[in-house]
């Protein structure tokens, strides 16, 4: 029986979330469970098996006067748990937030220059009184497609124009297709695009990232790749779907989503590992990736930890830290969902993020500052109580 299911922060944000196949009717639950007085700004992320075009329709209809944003996802979290086929609805009010948004287009062709200045625009917008740092009562939030294999580079520019404010976000997924992502943006269908969200707050957040690999011994060298499409077609110079399955003991043929997320690829940037994850085996071989690649590039093989102990820790740290998390927007790999389920173990991590009131989506790659990252969970962590009058 399709689930629903809402709940009201501390600090004002709304969020609900529903499971029904119609697209119309999922809006219409949803309306009836955020209601629709003081929403300053809606973000939505949703299943493609909803047409895009519709739902964005809906939810204008719906929330009429109200500005939001969105994208499709590979999986949503809610207070329920996670879902597949669903839609989740985060409603930020008037008191205590100012959002401001737009939208940067064509990233793979013309992205760069878009990014800082739209990043440069937003800021400019903020007004935090000159007795506090930026970084303490604004942050950026980024969607982008994630098959536009442009994100490192509008991470990297938007990072550099926001100077000290922190950005996170997630980059959108369509299930395990790899066919085709959406962002949505007042009435919008958008693809190899970004949206850039610089919200003010004056309730007490925390950026934050968590990851759960130890490296090996094992190296793993780029020989051959088409780097413009993210392809490796050689590792040690060898086959690079028969190198890499060799190296974590497996057959290409045993290859797949669930070996991916177990064995992750990772490379070292100043002093720390980061995951640049498998997204499929192709059938000459060789292998796509979530992330940037290049010759001459090394990985070292890395193996799976306990991501539930480290997921909570971390949720721990921010909940002494912000004395008490009120609610915790995250972009959560969908290769983490793929590891919880082949470890047995997403039950548990379910529970932990309904602790916690985690509520987002599972991800093509995560964004933290300057990074585009696989195989994380990254978010913004709000505490309960106003940091200022």
């Amino acid at each position: 029986m399709p689930r629903a299911s809402s709940s009201v922060s501390a600090c004002g944000i709304r969020v609900a979330a529903s499971e029904l196949s119609s697209t119309r009717d999922s809006v219409v639950e949803l309306k009836g469970r955020l209601g629709t007085t003081d929403l300053q700004y809606i973000v939505a992320f949703f299943s493609v098996e909803h047409d895009t075009e519709e739902l964005s329709a809906e939810i204008a209809k719906a929330f009429p006067g109200v500005p939001f944003s969105g994208c499709s996802t590979a999986g949503e979290i809610t207070p329920l748990g996670m879902m597949q086929g669903g839609v989740l609805l985060l409603a930020f009010p008037h008191d205590g937030f100012r959002v401001h948004a737009d939208v940067i287009s064509d990233i793979d062709q013309f992205g760069v220059e878009q990014a800082t200045e739209t990043a440069r625009r937003l800021k400019s917008q903020v007004c935090t009184p000159s007795t506090q740092p930026q970084k303490d009562s604004v942050f950026a939030l980024m969607l982008v497609d994630g098959l536009s294999n442009a994100e490192e580079t509008i991470v990297a520019a938007v990072h550099w124009a926001l100077e000290d404010i922190q950005l996170v976000g997630g980059s959108a997924g369509d299930g395990l297709a790899f066919q085709r992502t959406s962002l949505i943006h007042n009435g919008l269908e958008l693809q190899r695009s970004a949206i850039l969200l610089m919200i003010e707050t004056d309730f007490p957040f925390h950026v934050f990232k968590t990851q759960n690999f130890e490296p090996t011994p094992i190296k793993l060298v780029v020989t051959a790749a088409d780097t413009e499409n993210r392809i490796v077609h050689e590792l040690n110079a060898e086959p690079a779907a028969l190198e890499y399955a060799s190296a974590i003991g497996l057959l290409p043929q045993d290859l797949g989503p669930f070996s991916f997320a177990s064995h992750p690829l990772v490379v070292k940037v100043g002093g720390d590992y980061y995951c640049r994850s498998i997204r499929n085996m192709n059938a000459d071989g060789s292998l796509s990736f979530f992330c940037a690649i290049d010759e001459g590039l090394v990985f070292t093989v890395a193996m799976h930890q306990d991501m539930l102990h480290s997921t909570e820790n971390m949720l721990e740290h921010l909940d002494s830290k912000l004395g008490g998390i009120d609610l915790v927007v995250g972009f959560d790999c969908i290769l983490r969902r793929l590891d919880a389920e082949t470890h047995q173990i997403r039950h548990k991590i379910d529970e932990l993020y309904r602790k916690y009131s985690v509520a987002g989506f599972h991800t093509y790659g995560e964004q933290y500052n300057a990074m585009h990252l696989n195989q994380t969970l990254t978010g913004i962590a709000f505490g309960q109580r106003p940091s200022r009058s």
